[in-house]
């Protein structure tokens, strides 16, 4: 009998990375590659995503559960489609900086053994074409960045119903939750990170779970105050984003609707970002989505949307 399910609910959902470490003496950095017992396979680390799970978080739990490699991801690389057993099926995968491994996590019950192997060997060392150009597409751009991410703060309580301080209007019950949400998220990209906040309780609010997962602090900054940049031309906030762009260090930069669009084009100008990178940026994030961008040597390589419908 034929399936007549439309074609993306029978989509499988999966997600990976080109894992990578620096090669001995600062050489060209190693990439991981597995070994799967079942197919006689080497190909990228990946999985299929779990109920509600969002992609990235696929892809580091995944790399961990088959390489043992623990994650920061970087930017996205290109995804793969093809069939499985008659349904389609699509792989999305980042580019991924190696911050730990376990290794007494091979063998397991996928892999049996693990290859750490320069891109370009690694291009002709994987048994399927689909692989070499996700590895391909890993090679064109630095692999080593550092992420500023840009996020405006998850749903607060309307203003028609809070008459206090606008500065302590709250997030609401389903801003809670996207918080929650929001600090395993960030962590992919972000392990650890300096986080800068508006004052203003629902960025405090939105950030504050991801500080505590991550065993950092928020930084109330005033420069982030939704009212500020209206004050000084935006030339506060672009100090400040100035400052966190040269401390080569990641950063988690929670602020408003109102004032994003200043913090994006002073991001911008500071990592010399051209308009084909920047193309698209002037579209509002939704509540408790962010703008992941990463740079290399101060200069941008790559900028991705994301938001917690990214399952």
């Amino acid at each position: 009998m034929p399936d007549n399910k439309p074609l993306e609910s029978r989509l499988i959902r999966a997600a990976g990375a080109v894992a990578w470490r620096p090669g001995p003496d600062s050489e060209e950095p190693r990439v991981l590659l597995v070994h799967r017992k079942k197919y006689d396979d080497w190909s990228l680390p990946k999985g299929k995503t779990e109920p509600g799970e969002l992609l990235p978080v696929t892809a580091v739990r995944e790399v961990f559960e088959e390489g043992g490699a623990r994650l920061a991801l970087g930017r996205r690389l290109s995804s793969v489609r093809y069939q499985v057993s008659g349904r389609p099926k699509r792989v999305h995968y980042w580019a991924a900086r190696v911050i730990g491994t376990d290794d007494e996590a091979v063998p397991n019950s996928e892999v049996d053994k693990v290859g750490w192997l320069t891109a370009p060997d690694a291009r002709g060392h994987v048994t399927y074409p689909r692989d070499a150009d996700v590895l391909a597409d890993f090679g064109r751009l630095p692999a080593d960045t550092v992420p500023l991410i840009l996020l405006r703060h998850a749903k607060a309580v309307s203003k028609d119903s809070w008459e206090r301080d606008d500065g302590l209007r709250p997030l609401d019950d389903s801003g809670r939750a996207d918080a929650e949400a929001l600090a395993g998220l960030l962590a992919c990209f972000a392990p650890a990170a300096r986080v800068l906040s508006s004052p203003a309780l629902r960025c405090l609010e939105t950030v504050r779970p991801y500080a505590e997962l991550t065993d950092g602090t928020v930084q109330a900054a005033p420069a982030l105050h939704v009212q500020s940049f209206r004050t000084d031309g935006g030339a506060s906030l672009a100090r400040l984003i100035a400052d966190a762009i040269a401390a080569r260090t990641p950063a988690v930069v929670c602020a408003h609707r109102e004032n994003l669009p200043v913090l994006v084009s002073a991001a911008a100008a500071a990592l010399h970002a051209g308009p084909d990178l920047t193309a698209g940026w002037d579209a509002p994030l939704p509540t408790a989505a962010f703008l992941a961008m990463h740079a290399a040597d101060g200069t941008l390589v790559a900028a991705d949307r994301y938001d917690l419908s990214d399952t």
